[in-house]
């Protein structure tokens, strides 16, 4: 059971409370096959966090497999977090096979603005519409030429600074924005922009924590009504989690392995009565 916080009441309708909070008990029933072609430093958590959501990870990532299964899983991330000649060309032939198919799809540009290699690559995947584009406010910057203040995958912008650029990546793309900070912002075009106040500094002191963020994402959009719902669900799954994680952690490790028992646990009810939603 998740332990009550002290929420305040949300500002925003009830009825917006209970339908992100119910995606996520929609999800554990859909069990959706997950594809994730992500960076190496996370392959293991993020199939954990997967796992612990109610998904089915499926870490197929090769050129020679990743365009087939792209056709075959229920929901898909591309995460550029490491970047070499073989995974730029999958990622960019799985994109491409993602959207021949008409699929829901979710980029994460890990530390894009501040390397080119990973920038260039990850310009060329937002050709291909992803869904939901997830990254701090440095990184959704630096994915369309604005200068940010990040270093690597640390953000030195706060989100406020990237709601225009998000907006306009929202509309390009016809898809949702999500963006992470001390308040995450999940941004469409024709939609109020939602804030999401859980979470915990912690977070940021767990190597994978964003990136799993980018895979739920992923396996909530082929269950949730919009982009934009599946970005807020899965935010919000995420962070009230995080909230009771870090109320039973001791530190950093126990922290992570707080959050992916928090994660098993969390479900609509925990949702709607622990939400931050601005």
């Amino acid at each position: 059971m998740i332990a009550p916080r002290n929420t305040p009441a949300p500002t925003r309708p009830r009825a917006e409370v209970d339908e992100i909070a119910a995606v996520v008990d929609a999800v554990r029933v859909a069990a959706p096959l997950t594809q994730c072609l992500t960076n190496s430093v996370v392959t293991g958590f993020t199939a954990n966090v997967l796992l612990a959501v109610g998904a089915s990870p499926a870490m197929v990532d090769s050129l020679e497999e990743g365009p087939i299964f792209a056709d075959i899983a229920d929901g898909l991330l591309i995460n550029v977090g490491t970047v070499n000649a073989m995974t730029v060309d999958s990622m960019l032939a799985t994109a491409a096979a993602r959207e021949d198919a008409g699929r829901t799809w979710c980029l994460d540009p890990v530390a894009v603005g501040a390397l080119p290699v990973r920038t260039a690559l990850a310009r060329d995947l937002l050709e291909h519409r992803p869904s939901v584009v997830r990254g701090n406010a440095s990184e959704v910057l630096g994915l369309v030429g604005e200068t940010g203040a990040g270093r690597g995958v640390d953000a030195g912008d706060d989100v406020d600074s990237a709601l225009d650029v998000a907006a306009a990546l929202a509309a390009r793309t016809g898809g949702a924005v999500a963006v992470s900070g001390e308040v995450d912002a999940v941004v469409a075009t024709d939609t109020p922009t939602l804030r999401i106040a859980n979470g915990h500094p912690i977070m940021t002191k767990v190597t994978g924590v964003g990136c799993a963020l980018g895979a739920m994402v992923a396996a909530y959009l082929p269950v949730a009504r919009t982009p934009h719902l599946a970005a807020a669900a899965a935010t919000a799954a995420l962070t009230v989690a995080a909230d009771d994680a870090a109320y039973r952690a001791s530190g950093p490790g126990s922290f992570a392995v707080e959050l992916l028992d928090a994660l098993a646990r969390v479900d609509a009810e925990a949702v709607a009565a622990n939400l931050d939603l601005r």
